[in-house]
């Protein structure tokens, strides 16, 4: 086999990601002040701590929205191609909404869509 081109796009892949951290350290700003590592919001200084613990509900439904965000944006293509492929496009695209609606109905009785 010839590696060839898998290794011109290593190489040049390579050399991009160093380009940019060389340039990026070249001219980027120089500023170490302590008050730009300081968290704020709002550009009001915050009182106390700002490691708060957060729950892993937050994440998990984030996570689950993400999920099924994405899943939908598949339905895309295949509406633009539905024509072509007939009952085949059919049955797929029902296999994959079968699978996208038992997925919503597990998390949905685990409980993770709920607020608590």
């Amino acid at each position: 086999m010839n590696f060839t081109l898998l290794i011109t796009v290593l190489l040049t892949a390579l050399t991009l990601v160093v380009a940019a951290y060389v340039v990026a350290k070249l001219i980027g700003p120089r500023s170490y002040a302590k008050v730009k590592g300081e968290p704020y919001e709002s550009g009001i200084p915050t009182r106390g701590s700002s490691w708060l613990p957060i729950s892993v509900g937050f994440y998990l439904f984030a996570i689950l929205f993400l999920m099924f965000d994405v899943e939908t944006v598949f339905l895309y293509p295949w509406a633009v191609v539905v024509k072509e492929f007939g009952a085949m496009a059919l049955l797929s695209i029902g296999f994959f909404l079968v699978v996208l609606v038992l997925g919503l109905a597990y998390a949905w009785r685990k409980g993770d869509l709920e607020w608590k």
